[in-house]
């Protein structure tokens, strides 16, 4: 069996507040509560939920931006969760990053060869003939005329900005590249061909991915399989086709129904959740979702649903299913 790129297990994040909550507890924001995932070689797993999920906190605990209140991140099998220094820097060379806006994500007074040898220079010794020429590599990999490295990015469309972002991420070989919401500022003609380029990418160079996304048809469109987070924790996860064609959470459902149109002739459920997304100071009790939810029981509001399979390689955390 192959050693998953990367394995995450029972991982939280938890922000201890000021605020008290009614009885004098003292507040704590669990931006991620127990999430649980694996991504293998050249796979992509997409994340998916509303605003204030808890996408873009995991993603900075995997990347050891931050470190997790508690549970495992493994890398090729290493455990990263209190490993030393060597470990770490050996880690952040392997999996890098892709932010969401290309502009704010490059400096302004760096030329292009000098924002993509950075990471380079951190990780490798090479002499600048060598390091010339592998950002001319890089460049030409993402489709980049190589005499761009001169160039300042204020001289490129957002669309190539955002490719120099991507050959900055792949200048260390990174085992596993971390899309925080990466087409969400491009014009919608050019997502396809920034979409086209990392699946081109995955296949020669077989680079894993952790997509955070909340436009379901382009997470849909490049994952191999789906997790939908709500609250800080993952509710449903499972394969694209088996997730898109049949989602099994009210919530899933519910985005899906709101994004995703359907085909002709296709009956899909339409689940239309009430009210606004609780607050994560003060999550409701049982499952997170039962005051929103119209299928909810007396026993949702009392016992935390469990992520369970519900047939293979598809999980749900819901008491319709247990």
């Amino acid at each position: 069996m192959t050693t998953p790129v990367l394995e995450v297990s029972g991982l939280k994040k938890h922000f201890p507040v000021r605020a008290r909550l009614p009885g004098g507890a003292r507040g704590v924001v669990r931006a991620v509560d127990d999430v649980a995932f694996s991504i293998g070689p050249g796979e992509t797993l997409g994340v998916i939920g509303e605003s204030g999920c808890g996408k873009t906190t995991m993603s900075r605990v995997v990347l050891a931006a931050i470190p997790p209140t508690s549970g495992s991140i493994r890398c090729d099998g290493e455990e990263i969760v209190g490993a030393g220094r060597r470990t770490l820097a050996a880690y952040r060379r392997k999996v890098q990053v892709v932010f969401q806006d290309p502009f704010s994500s490059l400096s302004p007074r760096m030329r292009v060869e000098e924002i993509i040898a950075e990471p380079i220079l951190a990780h490798r010794r090479l002499g600048k003939a060598e390091r010339r020429r592998r950002v001319a590599e890089l460049l030409a990999l993402v489709g980049l005329d190589p005499a761009a490295a001169r160039r300042y990015p204020h001289e490129f469309s957002g669309g190539q900005r955002q490719r120099i972002a991507i050959a900055r991420a792949l200048s260390t070989d990174a085992r596993l590249i971390v899309l925080d919401e990466p087409v969400s500022a491009l014009d919608a003609s050019i997502r396809a061909h920034v979409i086209n380029l990392l699946r081109d990418l995955q296949a020669r160079l077989g680079v894993a991915y952790l997509f955070i996304g909340h436009d379901l048809a382009v997470v849909a469109n490049i994952s191999h399989e789906i997790a939908v987070m709500y609250l800080g924790k993952i509710v449903e996860i499972g394969g694209r086709d088996a997730l898109v064609e049949t989602p099994l959470h009210p919530y899933t459902k519910a985005l899906f129904a709101a994004a995703l149109p359907s085909l002709p002739g296709e009956q899909r459920e339409e689940v239309a959740p009430d009210g606004e997304v609780p607050s994560a100071l003060d999550p409701p009790s049982g499952c997170h979702f039962h005051p929103r939810c119209p299928f909810a029981m007396p026993r949702c509001a009392e016992i935390a649903p469990v992520l369970a399979e519900h047939v293979p390689g598809h999980r749900v955390a819901c008491h319709l299913y247990s």
